[in-house]
């Protein structure tokens, strides 16, 4: 079993990052770990992203899947496996990108918002589909996808939008797992602060888990 299956068995919860300043990516990551987390992206939209991403990497590697997101080139997949990251996620599918991001042996996750979307790049090698927005692709659409593609390794990650109270809603129609964005992580929020939202989150999917 690889890494990125353990931490979907175990928790499937990935942390965003978007705008994490290097100087306190550590201690976010101090945090979230603490709260039990075991995936973290850092958006390439974030200052300075490969620096975060090489800190958490040379903190965390290997017990822990950390890379990038909002990722579009080759060039950037480089980047990030050489700051020592394991993941790339996307927010489109873009089949090239996965082709490269396999290649390379490392975890893909790319953007879909249609059953097409997410069959092109599940066959392409894709280890997961981030289902984005998810605001737009309610419980009751995905209920409609998973219909359609039953077997677990078609893992499906809704990502926009995804707070504590909604979460169960996804994990009944039969979403694998979530990206957490600014309801977990916002810029300049304390690691105090991103650990009490990290633990909210655990604890609203652990209590789905028992339903």
């Amino acid at each position: 079993m690889n890494k990125f299956d353990e931490w979907v068995g175990r928790l499937p919860l990935i942390a965003i990052l978007r705008g994490v300043q290097p100087r306190e990516v550590e201690a976010v990551g101090d945090a979230l770990v603490g709260a039990g987390f075991g995936m973290i992206e850092v958006p390439m939209n974030s200052p300075e992203p490969f620096e975060s991403i090489e800190i958490l990497s040379r903190k965390f590697a290997p017990d822990m899947i950390i890379g990038a997101g909002t990722v579009f080139t080759t060039t950037q997949i480089d980047q990030v496996q050489q700051a020592g990251g394991n993941l790339i996620v996307m927010p489109h599918g873009d089949l090239e990108l996965v082709s490269y991001a396999k290649k390379l042996g490392l975890t893909c996750i790319p953007g879909a918002s249609t059953p097409t979307e997410a069959f092109s790049v599940l066959n392409a090698g894709a280890d997961g589909v981030k289902i984005f927005p998810a605001e737009a692709i309610p419980p009751k659409v995905l209920k409609a996808w998973r219909a359609v593609m039953p077997t677990e390794t078609y893992r499906l990650f809704p990502v926009g939008g995804i707070s504590p109270e909604t979460l169960g809603g996804y994990l009944k129609a039969g979403a694998t797992g979530f990206g957490l964005g600014s309801a977990l992580y916002r810029p300049g929020a304390s690691p105090e602060e991103t650990r009490a939202a990290a633990e909210a989150f655990i604890r609203a999917y652990r209590k789905e888990q028992l339903v």
